[in-house]
């Protein structure tokens, strides 16, 4: 199949690249505006073309080829790329509550609006199925596990976008007959992560570079941590996996970690690749965070055949070499 991946450069959609190029024959072909991810974070997974938008039309999709094409998703290139895309699979965005907190304008104009913007490039042209990253903080302050029919009330603009990004989904569904799946993804870490500025990531990071790591608050706050690999699994069978539309799944391990406690794992790995004598402070809570989040799973278990595969210490093992590396 064609296949658009929207971030495609990034952390998450490089590995949904890699995945797809050992697939074997689909054809896929990259959006992103290199705000965040790299071409050389693409070229670490995939030999890829790089293509742009002419008045002469797109290139030709081919199978086991991929394509890249700088662009914002919500420029009109969007469109031109998404032209005899079979599947789009939508991760670009602006991702975390703090930067939505300072500018939740620049939050909505991408989340929202770009999302928008590769909705009716889908429903415009041949896609059958749209495969949208949401995000736990759509459901916002609840008593957790989140779970797929509880009422959002998002604590921040970033969860307000993700959750806007949902009922557009929803509508497109039931208004233009576009199958869409939106993936609300937990806490995500892994290789590939050296950009991203969550927990697991920023704390190896700083660890490695001898700066001290800080938890905000009293980290007594809980999270759903789940491996990258195990995320594109689920990626691929919301794509595939047919009788979909209008559909939610929560993307997590049903498993509630408090921060410390990660801190914690993430000390003890350190330790047995020899970094040790790590100071730790705590910092004022961010605004915008929930207390406590982790997700039931049942769903996407019931109606994807899928559950995650890979324990939090092993995860971060995997992490670790990785940034060593």
């Amino acid at each position: 199949m064609n296949w658009l991946v929207t971030g495609g450069c990034g952390f998450i959609g490089s590995r949904v690249v890699e995945r797809l190029v050992a697939d074997g024959d689909e054809a896929v072909r990259v959006v992103d505006d290199l705000s965040v991810g790299r071409r050389a974070d693409l070229a670490r997974v995939a030999d890829f073309m790089e293509i742009e938008a002419a008045a002469s039309g797109m290139p030709e999709w081919s199978d086991g080829e991929v394509q890249f094409m700088a662009a914002d998703v919500r420029s009109p290139e969007l469109t031109a790329a998404a032209q005899g895309a079979e599947i789009i699979v939508h991760l670009a965005a602006q991702s975390g509550v703090a930067p939505s907190v300072e500018n939740p304008r620049a939050d909505c104009e991408i989340n929202v609006l770009g999302t928008l913007n590769c909705l009716e490039a889908a429903r415009t042209d041949t896609a059958r199925r749209f495969i949208f990253a949401s995000s736990g903080a759509a459901v916002g302050e609840v008593e957790p596990p989140i779970h797929e029919e509880i009422v959002p009330h998002p604590a921040s603009p970033y969860g307000a976008s993700k959750a806007s990004g949902e009922a557009y989904c929803e509508c497109y569904y039931r208004t233009f007959g576009l199958e869409t799946v939106a993936l609300r993804f937990s806490n995500v870490y892994g290789p590939g992560s050296a950009l991203k500025n969550s927990i697991v990531a920023r704390f190896f990071r700083r660890a490695l570079a001898g700066e001290t790591l800080e938890i905000y608050g009293d980290g007594g706050q809980t999270r759903d941590f789940i491996y990258v690999d195990d995320l594109v699994d689920a990626v691929c069978k919301a794509a595939r996996t047919p009788g979909l539309g209008g559909d939610r799944f929560q993307v997590a391990t049903n498993r509630e970690t408090s921060v410390l406690q990660v801190t914690d794992l993430i000390l003890n790995v350190l330790s047995e690749a020899g970094v040790e004598d790590i100071t730790i402070r705590h910092t004022s809570p961010r605004q915008g965070d929930v207390r406590e989040n982790y997700s039931d799973i049942s769903r996407a278990r019931d109606l994807l055949g899928w559950s995650p595969d890979v324990g939090l210490e092993e995860g971060l093992r995997r992490t670790l070499a990785w940034f060593l590396d």
